[in-house]
């Protein structure tokens, strides 16, 4: 099925505020009829004050300047002027109104459709192209549409009304500016098909360079540590220069409209001024009229100018559209819904003969078989790359097993809403993330119904409250951007209260104290043993001291369980985990 043109999809945000757009035309169709009358009021003022003067150059009894005629189209021109003034300002106003109501509403919907396309789309994209779409690609169609639209619909009114003018004044003239606005629209549209793939590089590498400058101030001071400012410079050279090739070819290219377009604008203004030349010096065509056709002239002249200067911001705006719709048109996390949850999960968990491949070609989990009890605290070891996150986005359904099933309480995951299921889950992961807001607010996001002395009281459960309150404004302090105005391990600490203020049934924890001292892992850890009393427990980690009190301890290596019992037992076993265990604690 053949995609709509993404302008005629823009319409789709912009007919809700159609009476803005509507007045806003209506308006433009006024001023530019208004803009028309100009030389066709000034040319009969031109063609009275000639006749008077040739009159009473040959002595004419009673000849002179008819003063009344002339006053009258006088005033007639200034209330014209007028009115050209006003409605330019009330197109200009209400097209405003709608186009920025219009990029509000797309704005929204990218927002919306980001949240509910799968993990596998957002890992696939840099955060500077997403960021890019919803900033500088909304921005840039916002800037076409309110600044190039009505600019050249107020063009092509004012050439069809010239022509039409001109065809009543002389349909000889008229005739010859009609043939020559074929031959220009040809040449624009032959340089636009040119020009439109570097526009949408450019819009392309403008998100990339928007995710290398994200990619490199989150982690300037790594970059400061190692001394790679020249090797950080040199890659952003790259891109710039990268940008800067293909922005001169869009907008060279572009630009050659305007000298291509020029000239036949130029060659039908010498034909128009010796055919008029030749009608006037014959009595044909009046002073005025050979005047106001010299005006028409540079009035369909400077239209066309103007479609092809716009024509740059237009493609910008063309293959911003093109990545706006791109993401709305993605594919969203579906699900064919057959059950819901009626009571609370009891985290009974099932791995069932379950295989799975980000890339089909490398197959990462084949034939995995696991069972969880209802309350187990179950560990997942093994070196980087085993697939212990996949195990875990696999139960979180981030994404969807390729074969097999997982089953909770029997259920198989499959069937369920996923938001109705994933609220049966905590997770408290090693890179602990809070927003910009209040420590209330941050504790709030596990459970949006929670009073304020619930939060204390999970807060105290996480070992965290005493801390808190030693903050200036305590539980109000604001967090900033990147929560760097507390520690890692206190941040770690109030992720582990926002879970337990959210009452899960099942937990996930990735490897939450691996980058905290030894103290703070103690605190953490009892903490943790808070948190997990009495639920369903998936604990991954690499310091083996850690879940050593585990029910369970699932060795992973190459997407397969080769060990699997407790901690002592596996040490009995001397086999990967022993090694694992020798490597860290051996003296």
């Amino acid at each position: 099925m053949k995609q709509r043109n993404v302008f005629l999809r823009a319409w789709d945000y912009l007919k809700h505020y159609r009476s803005a757009v509507f007045l806003s035309l209506f308006y433009t169709v006024f001023a530019a009829v208004m803009n028309v009358l100009e030389p066709y009021v000034l040319g009969l003022i031109m063609t009275e004050i000639t006749q008077n003067v040739t009159e009473m150059m040959q002595g004419v009894p009673g000849a002179g300047i008819n003063y009344r005629f002339i006053l009258i189209w006088l005033v007639i021109y200034f209330f014209r002027g007028l009115l050209w003034q006003t409605t330019t300002y009330g197109s200009n106003y209400y097209i405003t109104e709608a186009v920025q109501g219009a990029m509000h509403d797309i704005r929204r919907d990218l927002n919306s459709k980001l949240n509910k396309l799968p993990v596998s789309y957002i890992d696939g994209h840099s955060f500077g192209d997403l960021l890019g779409r919803l900033t500088n690609d909304v921005e840039s169609v916002s800037n076409a549409l309110q600044q190039s639209v009505l600019q050249i619909i107020n063009a092509i009114l004012s050439i069809v009304l010239v022509i039409v003018m001109m065809l009543i004044l002389n349909p000889l003239l008229g005739t010859i500016i009609f043939i020559s606005m074929p031959i220009s629209y040809f040449v624009a549209q032959a340089i636009l098909k040119k020009s439109q793939p570097y526009f949408k590089r450019q819009a392309k590498i403008l998100g990339e360079m928007n995710g290398y400058i994200q990619e490199n101030f989150s982690g300037f001071n790594v970059i400061k540590l190692y001394g790679r400012e020249d090797n950080a410079r040199e890659d952003f050279q790259r891109i710039t220069d990268d940008l800067e090739q293909t922005g001169f070819k869009a907008s060279f290219i572009s630009s050659l409209m305007v000298p291509f377009v020029s000239v036949v604008s130029h060659i039908t203004y010498l034909l128009l001024a010796f055919f008029g030349g030749q009608m006037v010096m014959a009595g044909k065509l009046t002073i005025g009229n050979l005047q106001a056709f010299v005006q028409y002239v540079w009035q369909v002249n400077q239209p066309i100018q103007t479609i092809t200067q716009l024509s740059g911001p237009l493609q910008s705006a063309k293959a911003a559209l093109d990545r706006i719709f791109e993401v709305l048109d993605e594919e969203e996390e579906v699900s064919e819904v057959t059950q819901h949850l009626t009571k609370p999960l009891t985290g009974h968990v099932q791995f069932d003969n379950v295989s799975f491949a980000y890339n089909p070609e490398q197959p990462l989990i084949q034939n995995f078989n696991v069972e969880v009890q209802p309350g187990e605290m179950v560990a997942i070891v093994g070196p980087t790359g085993a697939g212990k996150t996949t195990m875990i986005n696999l139960l979180m359904r981030f994404y969807d097993v390729t074969k097999g099933s997982i089953k909770v309480d029997g259920i198989d995951i499959r069937d369920l809403p996923r938001q109705e299921y994933r609220q049966q889950f905590g997770m408290v992961l090693q890179d602990a993330w809070l927003y910009e807001a209040t420590i209330n607010e941050n504790l709030r996001f596990g459970n949006l119904d929670a009073t304020d002395e619930e939060i204390v009281a999970a807060a105290k459960a996480a070992n965290v409250d005493h801390f808190i309150r030693t903050l200036p404004g305590g539980y109000q302090m604001l967090m900033n951007q990147e929560s760097s105005n507390i520690s890692l391990g206190q941040k770690q600490l109030l992720t582990i209260a926002r879970a337990l203020l959210s009452n899960p049934k099942i937990l996930i924890l990735d490897e939450a104290t691996s980058s905290v001292d030894t103290r703070l892992e103690q605190l953490i850890q009892k903490a943790m043993a808070r948190l997990m009393k009495g639920r369903t427990s998936f604990v991954i980690a690499h310091r083996l001291s850690t879940i050593q009190e585990a029910d369970r301890i699932l060795v992973m290596k190459d997407g397969q369980i080769i060990e699997q019992g407790n901690h002592q037992s596996l040490l009995d076993q001397k086999g990967f985990y022993y090694e694992l265990y020798q490597s860290q604690f051996a003296k």
